[in-house]
């Protein structure tokens, strides 16, 4: 089976993404807003592609080097402007579910945070995604991650 992957080559600055490198800048750009990476965000990122088409068709390598593409991105010019690229690449259903991933990545430490919010209030933003599409992502959230006590 072939992957939208065509390269793992590293992306320019201005080359638009493709909706498989965008729906994960959604995610990589939500969980790594601070500037910080931490290992339960970038498991929780690693877990979400790996069952998902076209990802769970890559070789590590290219994996390796469609993250590294978009963490130099990430790295030079801000979460803010990889996501509004990656908005432009993805379809309204493509962008609902990247959204949904991304709040679920953010949920991988515990409860969200103030600023965290604030991170999934400003995708939704740059999504186009209004309260049709968010607050039952977030019910759900809360939901997967209720404690059993």
């Amino acid at each position: 089976m072939t992957s939208t992957l065509s390269s793992p080559a590293r992306l320019g600055n201005d080359e638009p993404l493709d909706p498989a490198r965008a729906f994960v800048a959604v995610a990589l750009s939500a969980v790594s807003w601070d500037g910080v990476l931490t290992m339960a965000g970038s498991r929780a990122l690693r877990h979400s592609l790996d069952y998902r088409h076209p990802y769970r068709d890559y070789a590590p390598e290219q994996t390796v080097a469609l993250l590294d593409g978009l963490m130099a991105i990430l790295r030079r010019q801000g979460p803010q402007h990889l996501m509004v690229m990656a908005a432009e690449a993805l379809s309204p259903n493509q962008r609902a579910t990247a959204y949904a991933v991304a709040a679920e990545i953010m949920r991988s430490d515990g409860p969200l945070e103030d600023d965290e919010r604030n991170i999934l209030s400003n995708l939704a933003a740059t999504l186009d995604l209004g309260d049709a599409v968010t607050i039952p992502v977030h019910s759900v959230m809360d939901l997967l991650h209720a404690d059993l006590n």
